[in-house]
């Protein structure tokens, strides 16, 4: 696509698009317009001229000037359907549907072979934090050994605002909601589904592994309270919601749980909406990258920034997939965590290699001790509204 205009069909014209709409109009130097934009609902107002919108996909999709599709939709199945249709068209791709990636990576990774077409999805991992190029490009699979971080910024803004300013969780998340960082129903969030959906996709460029997100144990934030906030301030701590995948002996494990976080972490000061990533590699130790993880330009400049690689004829390689030595992926790891609980009847205590502190009062009791992450996500004690989980440095 060197050197020539491309046109974009676009679907969705929520925060990103309206994002990508911005840094597009206001970026120079990029060879790329708007042609169509495919919307449900054709009453809703909206900021542009309404000559560029339309409520048929076929439009788009079965348009041979269109050059370049932009998902940008929420809607999971009907988000798969147009980027197959868009890949099996010969159209190149770019989406930030990161439940949808996760859910059919393996089904993607085909499609893109068969057809010789690209897909390009850095917006769906850490928005404006360029992961995904770095995993492809610069990290080899046997140098590398960890990514872990924060990439999800709504979850992140909201224990900003609890550990710095001390709002309830109630005040901080309807903040969130308020600025566009978090949504309406905020379970994706809150419950850790979103990071372990960026996960999922960042193990595979990381590591070459294909892992299902129900394989991933998550769990988010929403059962964080006073009590659990009082117990890491006292040791010096604050609260992430941190996903992390690393090798272990010949395999990789996986999850997304909240972290107790101590100063001398990297991740400690990063505040508000912004992501962190550290990558961790034989060689070179750790590396950091910080950037904005929610709203709408941080995360339209990301797919702006994909398009604009498709203008150099850029795919991914997935060179770790072609090295075949991909780890498997295993939940048999040991964590060290604290567990707070309401009464003895909600968890089994033996369940726990060792514990090396414990502590009961007539309103709640916690533990701190080791388990396997396999025991933990077998025995459904999170499901539980009075137990909460944190992991420990």
């Amino acid at each position: 696509m060197e050197n020539k205009i491309i046109n974009l069909g676009i679907f969705g014209f929520g925060v990103v698009g309206q994002g990508l709409y911005e840094v597009l109009n206001r970026t120079k130097g990029i060879n790329a317009r708007i042609k169509k934009i495919c919307i449900k609902d054709p009453n809703k107002s909206r900021p542009i001229d309404s000559s560029y919108f339309t409520t048929d996909k076929n439009e788009i999709l079965e348009d041979p000037t269109i050059d370049v599709v932009v998902e940008l939709i929420n809607d999971t199945e009907a988000a798969f359907d147009i980027v197959s249709t868009a890949l099996r068209n010969g159209k190149a791709v770019v989406s930030a549907s990161k439940r949808m990636i996760a859910e059919n990576l393996p089904a993607l990774y085909e499609l893109q072979s068969a057809n010789k077409v690209p897909f390009l999805y850095e917006a769906s991992s850490c928005a404006s934090i360029p992961i995904i190029r770095n995993l492809e490009e610069y990290y080899d699979n046997d140098l590398l050994n960890a990514v872990e971080g924060i990439c999800n910024g709504s979850t992140n803004y909201i224990l900003t605002k609890i550990f710095e300013e001390n709002l309830s969780f109630e005040t901080a998340l309807q903040q969130a909601q308020d600025l566009g960082f978090a949504e309406t129903d905020p379970t994706l969030d809150i419950e850790g589904y979103d990071p372990k959906f960026k996960l999922v996709i960042l193990l595979l460029h990381a590591f070459g592994t294909f892992v299902k997100p129900e394989e991933v144990y998550n769990f988010g934030i929403h059962h964080l309270n006073d009590f659990d906030i009082q117990f890491a301030k006292q040791r010096n701590c604050t609260v992430k919601l941190i996903a992390q995948c690393r090798r272990q002996n010949g395999s990789v494990f996986a999850y997304v749980l909240p972290h107790l976080v101590k100063e001398h972490n990297l991740l400690y000061d990063v505040y508000n909406e912004y992501n962190g990533i550290l990558l961790e590699s034989a060689f070179t130790d750790k590396q950091f990258f910080v950037g904005k993880g929610a709203g709408g330009t941080a995360t339209g400049s990301a797919v702006l920034s994909d398009i604009s690689a498709l203008l150099y004829n850029y795919r991914y390689e997935y060179k770790k997939i072609k090295q075949n030595n991909q780890p498997n992926f295993t939940n048999d790891v040991k964590l060290k965590v604290y567990l707070r609980y309401k009464t003895p009847d909600q968890v089994d205590l033996a369940e726990f290699f060792n514990i090396s502190e414990k502590y009961e009062s007539p309103e709640w009791r916690y533990v701190v001790g080791t388990i396997n992450l396999q025991k933990l996500k077998d025995a459904g004690w999170l499901k539980k509204k009075d137990v909460n989980l944190l992991v420990l440095e």
